[in-house]
């Protein structure tokens, strides 16, 4: 029986959402892999991962489809005609489709269904985006699960997967920015509805925060990383009462130092209302903000931080809260993003099943068979 394993990429050899050392990543995917065999008795031999949206570009297509039959309804090979013809648009030489997501069909009397498959109708129109990924990233990527000896089904975008659960059944149908705060990055998805509009990565997180603190007060990055969780709030005119820290590894004062919470919090302030103004400088430069109607926030680097969603409301303009959407309190952070990119694939309404046999003789063969795989999985 073969299986298959999502991973999310978060190893020592990324930096800044960048792969620096492809060794170092394939040796902890090799050894998360086995642990996971291990620990659940199964042979993982591929594996669906997020991509950032730094590596991402989408393009909306919409492609009209006569039925070939319209007395026997639409059937599942229109369908599947119609996602091979959204796919049939001009690629850049630099990119390559690893995803087609369909946003609406809508039937020849205008009604508007998620699945066709059917229904009485002589034609339809597939509303879709077209999901372009990086061939220099991809190339990397098929790099490095090779010497990790297991193969690629698929890339998705972070925050494709992860609107799933971090938005609830009003923010589905609405004009969203989802921030996907991580560590060491965020993340940016935008969506009009079900259509998934912009993506993109800022090199900016959580441990931003926790380096900040840590190089600030001549500080460990453990305690820095104890103190941002303990007094973490995005801003100073928020504080009670201004209490004394005692510092435990400062380096310039024999090991400790006193310093006033409202320092500490200083340092969080000035890095988070940079996050966000730099987000509000990328949307509002690509032509996006206008159309948002209300932010959500999740991840890992911001969950921790009190009045981040106050903070971000002031810097961008737009209203802010934290994700609320009914799966994220049940799902730990640091597994949200797996979990929803399980919900993505065991979703996809058209995709097929496939295997994990692929050739892996040559660097070549193996990049350009991780993409006809990925055609197979979504196109077919």
């Amino acid at each position: 029986m073969k299986s298959f394993v999502l991973l999310v990429i978060n190893a020592i050899g990324i930096q800044k959402g960048k792969i620096i050392d492809e060794n170092e990543i394939a040796r902890v995917i090799h050894h998360a892999i086995k642990e996971a065999e291990s620990e659940a008795d199964l042979k993982i031999n591929s594996a669906y991962l997020t991509i950032p949206g730094k590596y991402v570009t989408i393009v909306q297509n919409s492609i009209l489809k006569e039925a070939k039959d319209k007395y026997a309804g639409i059937s599942a090979k229109d369908v599947a005609s119609s996602i091979m013809q959204a796919k049939d648009i001009d690629v850049p030489e630099d990119k390559q489709i690893i995803d087609v997501v369909e946003n609406q069909f809508v039937l020849e009397n205008g009604k508007i269904v998620s699945d066709p498959i059917g229904s009485l109708s002589g034609s339809f129109t597939l509303k879709a985006q077209v999901i372009l990924a990086d061939k220099d990233y991809m190339r990397q990527i098929a790099s490095i699960f090779r010497k990790a000896d297991l193969d690629i089904d698929g890339l998705v975008p972070v925050t494709l997967a992860q609107r799933s659960i971090a938005l609830d059944v009003n923010e589905l149908n609405d004009n969203v920015m989802l921030l996907d705060i991580g560590a060491g990055n965020t993340d940016i998805g935008v969506f009009e509805g079900a259509n998934f509009t912009y993506t993109e990565t800022i090199p900016l997180g959580g441990d931003s925060i926790t380096n900040d603190i840590a190089l600030v007060l001549n500080i460990s990055e453990e305690e820095a990383e104890k103190l941002k969780k303990q007094y973490g709030l995005a801003l100073k005119s928020f504080i009670d009462n201004d209490n004394e820290i005692l510092l435990t590894t400062c380096k310039d004062d024999n090991g400790k130092k006193v310093i006033r919470s409202s320092q500490l919090i200083e340092i969080i302030e000035a890095r988070i209302e940079e996050i966000f103004s730099i987000i509000n400088k990328d949307i509002t430069m690509q032509g996006v903000k206008s159309k948002i109607n209300n932010v959500i926030l999740t991840g890992q680097g911001i969950t921790n931080i009190n009045k981040s969603d106050v903070a971000g409301k002031i810097i961008l303009n737009i209203p802010v809260k934290i994700a609320t959407g009914r799966l994220i309190s049940v799902v730990r952070p640091e597994y949200r993003t797996a979990y929803s990119l399980v919900r993505y694939i065991a979703s996809k309404p058209f995709a097929k099943t496939v295997g994990s046999s692929i050739d892996t003789d040559s660097k070549e063969n193996f990049f350009h068979t991780v993409l006809e795989r990925i055609k197979e999985f979504f196109y077919s």
